[in-house]
């Protein structure tokens, strides 16, 4: 009878470390995936951050080019006020 009950309790051992490993390979796969969404998601905040600075870049190349017809239209108006005269 000693035979059986220690068939048993290396039966029992054996799904107590079939339980443990089968955790840690879910606990494992579930830190896989949670870390991979992270890694998507960096690759995606880098690219949005790259389309920002051509969109400011852009931005400021348009600033310049308003700047510019600001001041010829400011020189448009004092000659055309000295042509009035």
């Amino acid at each position: 009878m000693a035979a059986g009950g220690a068939a048993e309790a290396q039966a029992r051992f054996g799904h107590s470390v079939k339980g443990l490993l089968t955790e840690k390979v879910t606990s494992c796969g579930t830190d896989v995936i949670a870390l991979t969404k992270q890694v998507l998601k960096g690759s995606r905040s880098a690219e949005s951050l790259r389309k920002m600075a051509i969109i400011t870049t852009h931005l400021q190349y348009q600033q310049e080019a308003i700047q510019k017809n600001v001041e010829q239209s400011s020189n448009l108006r004092d000659q055309l006020s000295h042509l009035l005269k």
